[in-house]
């Protein structure tokens, strides 16, 4: 960066941008806690558990990119509200299948989208080039960031 807080790379403009889509992302979040009583993660854990008629942790994890302890974490948290129900399965004991509830269908039914409804409106509104280049360079950052992660563990 340059004294005049301007970026001077594009790396620089791309973490800038980075940070006002994670920013947006905690707003939203916040407004949603306000509202419905839930986090962004939580709303998508519900709304990916009501497309199926049993799923389980570790599916709802690879479905949204959060590790199996943070879905543990977010389905205790449900099921304390009753939005969702547990149930160990009968052909394999080490298995737990997680299922909605009544309450986590009503809730649904009157909770918004995940991302922001003028996001989505506008982004279904770009050409498919466009949505495909967007979701091209948006994997690609992923891949990058990932590349960074490993090369940082132990």
């Amino acid at each position: 960066m340059n004294i005049q807080n301007k970026p001077d790379t594009v790396s620089d403009q791309v973490l800038i941008s980075l940070r006002q889509i994670i920013r947006s992302i905690d707003l939203r979040s916040k407004r949603l806690v306000k509202q419905f009583g839930l986090t962004g993660p939580q709303l998508f854990i519900l709304q990916e558990t009501s497309r199926a008629v049993q799923t389980t942790a570790s599916e709802l994890a690879r479905a949204s990119s959060l590790s199996q302890a943070t879905v543990t974490g977010i389905l205790d948290r449900l099921e304390g509200r009753g939005l969702i129900a547990r149930q160990r399965s009968q052909s394999d004991r080490r298995r737990v299948h997680v299922s909605m509830t009544g309450a986590g269908e009503d809730l649904l039914q009157s909770a918004p989208p995940v991302m922001q409804e003028s996001f989505i409106e506008q982004f279904d509104g770009l050409p498919d080039w466009e949505q495909q280049m967007i979701l091209s360079s948006l994997r690609r950052i992923v891949a990058l960031t990932k590349a960074r992660q490993k090369a940082a563990d132990p």
